[in-house]
């Protein structure tokens, strides 16, 4: 894949931008001027992955009294607790991704395509006709465009309508279904493999440039679900105190389980006795409850919506 020239200087190379972010295909038209941009967010508008990590590292130190008494933790250690955090928030948590959409060009005798790391469902392709194999011509069916042609838009007042036209977009859609319209895929998540059960056969297609030594037979368009990336997560005023009080508990279960080796250290008038069995049940608890926080979408994660069945 080619150069592209994206906002702020910035550019993007091969299949991903200089921040990771997933790049849309080439569909560019020199008539139009349009082109690809990245899916993507401005950097420098936001604080750095490290700015907002030093501010959870001092937030952790002083709830668990530093400077106070001595808290026995290393950097290593509130490093380890704010990637778990962050490990468990994207489990859990539907704000931790966020839906996009991005070209792919289909190949022909082609069914299997690895796509970015970045990306974790796919929920659709969509393509721009109805499936005949005439490539992306007039003939096919592209709905902005035929909203403009359609003669009952055009002379709406004289003849036709509205009622007209939402028949022959339900005709449309209908012959879509029936002849290869729709894409049937598998996506594995893991090897993020995208499996398309249809081969697209030699002879059609034009010749866009890319690096693949084949013309693609079409473009379709993804429907996606990727990941955002650390420092869009940390900078969400709603995500950024569920990553602090959760990497706040694990930071305090670690000590608690240390301190729980020894039940007293020596000392003048019999020692002092440590509450390390307290703190880890306290860190459990607090968990827990950050944990039912998610479901209750308080970090301001998609809901769900209806389901049958």
């Amino acid at each position: 894949m080619s150069q592209y020239s994206v906002p702020n200087n910035q550019s993007i190379d091969g299949n991903l931008s200089v921040f990771g972010s997933i790049p849309t295909g080439n569909l560019y038209d020199p008539n139009t001027g349009t082109g690809p941009g990245p899916i993507a967010f401005d950097t420098t508008s936001v604080n750095s992955s490290d700015l907002q990590r030093a501010a959870i590292t001092d937030y952790i130190r002083m709830r668990l009294g530093d400077g106070i008494v001595d808290v026995e933790l290393e950097q290593e250690h509130y490093k380890m607790a704010i990637d778990q955090a962050l490990v468990k928030y994207r489990q859990r948590a539907a704000n931790s991704v966020e839906e996009s959409y991005c070209f792919l060009d289909l190949l022909p005798e082609t069914q299997e395509y690895i796509l970015p790391r970045e990306i974790m469902n796919v929920r659709a392709a969509f393509r721009r006709g109805i499936g005949s194999v005439t490539g992306t011509t007039a003939s096919q069916f592209e709905p902005f465009a035929s909203g403009y042609l359609n003669t009952y838009m055009l002379v709406a007042g004289r003849v036709g309508g509205l009622t007209n036209y939402e028949l022959f977009v339900d005709y449309q859609k209908l012959a879509m279904k029936m002849f290869g319209g729709t894409l049937n895929f598998t996506f594995n998540p893991a090897s993020k493999k995208l499996t398309i059960v249809r081969k697209m056969p030699y002879g059609y297609g034009g010749t866009t440039g890319n690096d693949t030594g084949q013309n693609p037979y079409e473009s379709v368009l993804l429907w996606i679900d990727n990941v955002k990336p650390d420092q869009m997560i940390l900078n969400d005023n709603f995500s950024f105190p569920w990553i602090q009080d959760y990497a706040y508990s694990f930071a305090k279960r670690l000590l608690g389980q240390a301190y729980s080796k020894f039940s007293t250290i020596a000392g003048p008038q019999g020692g002092t006795s440590l509450n390390g069995a307290a703190m880890v049940s306290e860190a459990q608890t607090e968990m827990e409850r950050l944990e039912y926080e998610i479901v209750n979408y308080v970090d301001n994660g998609r809901p769900l919506t209806w389901v049958t069945g």
